[in-house]
């Protein structure tokens, strides 16, 4: 049973001066909000007041679920006729009309080992998935490979790959494809837009955002050299050896990839909440969903971090290693996923008004939204292998979001809005969505 509290969670923004008493046990608090399992939990504890109309900003409809199943069921089949569908992830964005950008760069590089490809994939995964916070409807890139004007997350894509293997983040001329603390602290809003091509006839949303980010990212990595430096200068792609070195057995969970993360990289990103002195990333505060602890009010969502966990999972099987209970991560809390449960009737605005005014990415709406969107995933998953006769071994939630939600979520934008917009208006500044 979940019971109120009228302790006010102790929870404080990063920038305030508030003491925090109690410190070790609301680090232990903060520490139980960074993980797959906890934003799961939460979500479903969202649903479940959704269930019982207890929900401020939205309502729910889950008569129209049967019919996302069948959206999402078209839309894979569409994309994936023999229903081989391949995990969601940065990887997809890499491969343009059947050419595999990543694979035909790295095929022609002699990697002294496999560990030294992973660290450059890992490298290459995280520069791009930070960068990758949402482009805005007007942002394109114009790929000098096809020609092709390409906006949103693939555009992103092909742009931080291009930045990559020029060399744009590495301290070593002669060493292109790597990423170093060194350079990522010392970028430029310049060197970036450059190379996303941004414009004033081609704004990127939240441009600073992202820059600082990497920077932060940058400044991490080499004060963590112990982390991310064991086997080279200081680098992202170091993370790959902190995460080789929990394997049992060759094998890895993937929910630990999350958990290191969260953990190794809490710090870079903005002001938002601590606890215990530990910063929570993407987390929010919800007044309807309650606790009897530290965490009262606190809504985890880790959707970034996820995204690049589900990016890491390919560079470690390529590298050896087997990734195991990928099912633990859960759905990504971004606006398509999101957009494809309120277009298709699923949830509803409470206020209709709510549609047409714009909502800070901390709003109850927004938190509100977002929860409920991860464990709708959840339900639109097992109502998909019910359709099929699959279990979660077979279509992991990952393979769902890619056939998927995802993608039925960006058909119904399209087809409702001129510009492919989501059905929520979020102010962003690049780090969330």
């Amino acid at each position: 049973m979940i019971l109120p509290t009228q302790s006010a969670a102790r929870l404080k923004n990063t920038e305030s001066d508030v003491a925090v008493p109690a410190a070790k046990s609301e680090a232990s608090a903060a520490l139980s909000l960074l993980s797959a399992s906890a934003v799961r939990e939460r979500a479903h504890r969202m649903l479940a007041l959704a269930l019982d109309d207890k929900l401020p900003n939205f309502r729910i409809h889950p008569d129209k679920m049967d019919s996302v199943v069948d959206l999402v069921l078209q839309t894979t089949r569409e994309a994936y006729p023999s229903l081989d569908v391949p995990f969601h992830s940065r990887w997809r964005h890499f491969v343009v009309n059947g050419d595999n950008r990543w694979t035909a760069i790295a095929n022609r590089v002699r990697w002294p080992d496999p560990a030294s490809r992973a660290r450059a994939e890992f490298d290459l995964a995280m520069v791009s998935v930070f960068l990758d916070a949402g482009a805005g409807p007007t942002w394109r890139y114009r790929d000098p490979k096809s020609g092709a004007a390409i906006g949103r997350s693939e555009g992103l894509a092909l742009a931080s790959l291009a930045m990559f293997e020029g060399g744009t983040f590495s301290a070593n001329a002669s060493e292109p494809l790597r990423a170093d603390g060194e350079a990522l602290a010392s970028l430029s809003v310049n060197d970036v837009a450059r190379g996303l091509q941004v414009s004033d006839g081609n704004p990127l949303v939240g441009l600073e955002g992202r820059v600082e980010l990497l920077r932060s990212l940058g400044k991490l990595v080499v004060s963590r050299a112990d982390i991310f430096g064991r086997h080279d200068a200081p680098r992202p792609g170091g993370l790959f050896d902190q995460l080789a070195s929990r394997t049992e057995n060759g094998r890895l969970p993937a929910p630990v990839i999350l958990s290191e993360l969260l953990q190794q990289l809490g710090p870079i990103w903005p002001s938002r909440l601590s606890l215990g002195g530990i910063a929570l990333g993407d987390c929010w505060r919800h007044p309807s969903l309650t606790t009897d602890d530290a965490t009262n009010g606190v809504v985890p969502l880790h959707k970034l971090s996820q995204w690049l966990a589900y990016s890491l999972i390919e560079p470690l099987q390529t590298a050896g290693i087997e990734v195991v209970d990928i099912d633990g991560l859960t759905g990504l809390a971004e606006y398509r996923n999101g957009g494809l449960f309120i277009d298709s009737g699923v949830l509803a605005f409470r206020d209709e008004k709510d549609a047409q005014r714009e909502h800070e990415v901390s709003s109850a709406l927004v938190v509100e939204w977002r929860a409920l969107t991860v464990a709708l995933l959840d339900r639109l998953a097992d109502g998909v292998r019910k359709r099929l006769g699959l279990d979660a071994k077979s279509l992991p939630l990952a393979k769902v979001l890619e056939g998927g939600s995802w993608a039925t979520g960006r058909r119904l934008a399209r087809e409702r809005r001129a510009d492919a917009s989501p059905p929520v208006k979020v102010i962003s500044d690049g780090t969330v969505f």
